[in-house]
């Protein structure tokens, strides 16, 4: 516990230090937020979003490069210098998911450089869809080929074999967080902050279990976010962007995997399924009743509308959260 703890700290000690110039930097090569024009809800860009958040045009993103950036390099020097002995496919899998969905990411990122020209650059959701499923199916085979694993733990049920249908659902588990992270960073601090609160709840669960390579790299993590959320905070002075919110929903559903508690996942983040919920309830009666189920999606957004100040929102979430990540690590270790 105590090279963990150091370790936390080493990474928000570096982030921290880094941050101030990689802001400047991106203030220099106009990285910053433009407004938005399209209404795909799974991008949290719609009219609603400009109408109370107008003020943050100008605002830098990013900041996840950098956090990809501390992470893989301080994840593999404390692999190393630790002589962590492990089978190299979890290794794999824990920094091939964080790094992959962060260069998809990156990839849609850059076509806010250019704003209005977004068919020209970028990805429309629909292509960096399949993209984050067959990153996924990768995945999930080296979970099934590699590690072995071809079941699910539920509570009250016991292990659920499901063999070669392990790949489709992993998966999913991997999609479906991807999104519903990306869905929630839609306000200072929230989703990073309910991500330091779910680390955090699998760090306890690791702590049981004693995945070492898992639990350095959630540690590194945890520290690195940590230092992030200090600036991301209302007002932010930086956002994740999507190369950000990709990679670490990633790596939340990895760790739930890893960890064997996908229905503990489903708890501790249920707040970003909650987020991904309403939103994909809206889509789904548009796309088949023609007209909107909720008064506006996700959820972050209606609390909005109601009158709601960004902070009372953030900090709520955090509460609910926090309240969530307890119930389910009681589960987990029951």
């Amino acid at each position: 516990m105590r090279l963990l703890l150091g370790l936390m700290l080493s990474s928000a000690f570096i982030t921290a230090i880094l941050l101030l110039p990689f802001i400047d930097f991106l203030y220099k090569i106009k990285l910053r937020r433009h407004k938005q024009v399209t209404t795909d809800m799974f991008d949290n860009r719609t009219p609603l979003f400009d109408k109370f958040n107008g003020w943050k045009v100008g605002t830098p993103y990013g900041g996840g490069v950098l956090i990809i950036i501390v992470v893989f390099v301080w994840t593999l020097w404390a692999y190393g210098i630790f002589n962590i002995q492990s089978n190299p496919w979890e290794i794999f899998v824990i920094l091939f998911s964080f790094v992959s969905f962060g260069i998809l990411g990156f990839y849609d990122d850059l076509k806010k450089l250019v704003p209005g020209k977004e068919k020209f650059f970028g990805l429309r959701f629909r292509h960096k869809f399949v993209i984050q499923w067959i990153l996924a199916l990768i995945i999930a085979t080296v979970f099934y080929v590699q590690l072995g694993f071809d079941f699910i733990f539920i509570h009250g049920v016991g292990q659920l074999f499901l063999g070669a249908l392990f790949v489709p659902f992993a998966a999913f588990v991997i999609v479906a967080f991807v999104n519903a992270f990306n869905i929630t960073d839609g306000l200072d601090g929230l989703a990073s902050g309910l991500l330091i609160i779910c680390l955090l709840a699998f760090l306890a669960i690791n702590s049981i279990q004693l995945d070492q390579p898992l639990g350095i790299f959630l540690a590194i993590l945890i520290g690195s976010v940590a230092a992030f959320l200090y600036f991301n905070i209302y007002k932010a002075r930086i956002w994740l962007g999507d190369v950000g919110s990709l990679s670490l929903g990633a790596a939340l559903a990895v760790t739930g995997l890893l960890t064997g508690k996908v229905f503990a996942l489903m708890i501790i983040g249920g707040v970003f399924v909650i987020e991904i919920a309403s939103s994909l309830i809206q889509l789904l009666g548009k796309k088949y009743l023609g007209r909107k189920l909720l008064p506006v999606a996700p959820l972050h957004l209606y609390f909005l509308k109601k009158g709601w100040e960004e902070p009372k929102i953030v900090m709520r979430a955090w509460l609910v959260g926090f309240l969530l990540a307890i119930l389910g690590v009681f589960i987990a270790l029951i």
